[in-house]
C-alpha cells in the first residue's frame, strides 16, 4: 500500500475482507486478575460474530460473569510489515432458537460446509442438533468498538472502523 491513508470506506472494506477470509477468532476474557484467551471458528453475519462453544468453557463463564469480552481476527504474518487484523471489545450473548439462529447457522454452514459431515444424511444441522451432538451452545460476540490495524499502510497503523 502507499503512504496515503485509506478512506473510512476502504478501511471498512479491508476489515470486512479479512473477516470473510479468516475462520478463527481469538476471544479474550478476564475475571479478577486472571485473563484468558480461546480460539473459536466464527462466521460474521449481520453485525455479530457467531460461534459454537461449550457453555462450561472458561471464556463463556468469564464473559457471563464480567459482561464483557474482547476479540481479534488476523491472518498469519511472516514479517512485522504483514501484521494486520481487527481488535474488538464487546460482549458475548447466548443465541436462542428463532430467526437469528436460523440465519446465522445457515451462514455458519455455508462458511464451514465440512460441519455437515458430523451429521447423518437427512439430519438438519440446527441449534438443537448441534447442542445434542457436541454439548455446545450458539453464541454471538457483539462488538461495541472495532479497530482495524495494518502495518502495510504504516507501522502501527490503527483506526476505528464500523463493520457492515
Amino acid at each position: 500500500m502507499g503512504t496515503t491513508e485509506p478512506s473510512d470506506r476502504e478501511l471498512t472494506s479491508l476489515a470486512m475482507d479479512l473477516v470473510g477470509r479468516e475462520s478463527t477468532m481469538a476471544l479474550a476474557t478476564a475475571v479478577g486478575n486472571a485473563a484468558w484467551a480461546a480460539p473459536v471458528y466464527f462466521v460474521f453475519h449481520g453485525s455479530a460474530f457467531y460461534f459454537f462453544s461449550d457453555p462450561k468453557s472458561r471464556h463463556i463463564e468469564e464473559a457471563r460473569e464480567s459482561g464483557q469480552a474482547s476479540a481479534t481476527v488476523y491472518p498469519h504474518a511472516d514479517t512485522w510489515r504483514e501484521i494486520r487484523g481487527i481488535q474488538m471489545s464487546g460482549r458475548i450473548e447466548n443465541i436462542s432458537p428463532g430467526l437469528e439462529a436460523v440465519r446465522s447457522i445457515r451462514a455458519y454452514l455455508q462458511k464451514f460446509p465440512f460441519t455437515r459431515e458430523f451429521f447423518n444424511p437427512g439430519d438438519s444441522p440446527d441449534l438443537e442438533s448441534f447442542g445434542k451432538r457436541f454439548n455446545v451452545r450458539f453464541y454471538a460476540f457483539r462488538p461495541q468498538v472495532v479497530y482495524y490495524l495494518d502495518n502495510r499502510i504504516q507501522f502501527g497503523f490503527r483506526k476505528e472502523v464500523r463493520l457492515a
